[in-house]
């Protein structure tokens, strides 16, 4: 065995390990990331069909045109999400379908190096409610 080849596993070891970790950071970010925005988004397709819901009876059962009253849909998203830590970036009434878009900061497990801002995730759903 030559003496300049002294070594040579030892470092070829370390770039292994070091590509190992650095995969299972991505990994459990990723998995982290994927789980906040399932989360995110059962919450806004709940919060849809809460302001949905929210029709007066009496227009709901009169025969007439269903209209949704945006400001007692924005109250329902509101008292759905209280407390659960999601800033509503908008909603939307369009007659008879509510749609909204919500947004949650998102604590990394394993923060890179060198990033100081937190990724956002946004989930966005709608809900319609027909009387055909």
């Amino acid at each position: 065995m030559r003496r300049g080849e002294d070594g040579q596993v030892t470092v070829l070891t370390l770039g292994f390990l070091l590509v190992l970790v650095l995969l299972a950071a991505v990994v459990v970010d990723a998995s982290d990331a994927y789980l906040e925005r399932q989360t995110l988004s059962n919450l806004a397709d709940g919060a849809a069909l809460a302001a949905a819901d929210g029709l007066d009876e009496a227009d709901f059962y009169a025969d007439q045109e269903v209209r949704l009253d945006p400001e007692e849909a924005r109250h329902l998203v509101g008292l759905h999400l209280a407390g659960k830590g999601v800033r509503v970036a908008w909603v939307d009434v369009d007659d008879d379908r509510v749609s909204l878009r919500l947004e949650r900061p998102l604590d990394l497990a394993i923060t890179p190096p060198g990033w100081t801002k937190r990724p956002t995730i946004v989930a966005e759903a709608s809900a319609a409610l027909r009387t055909d």
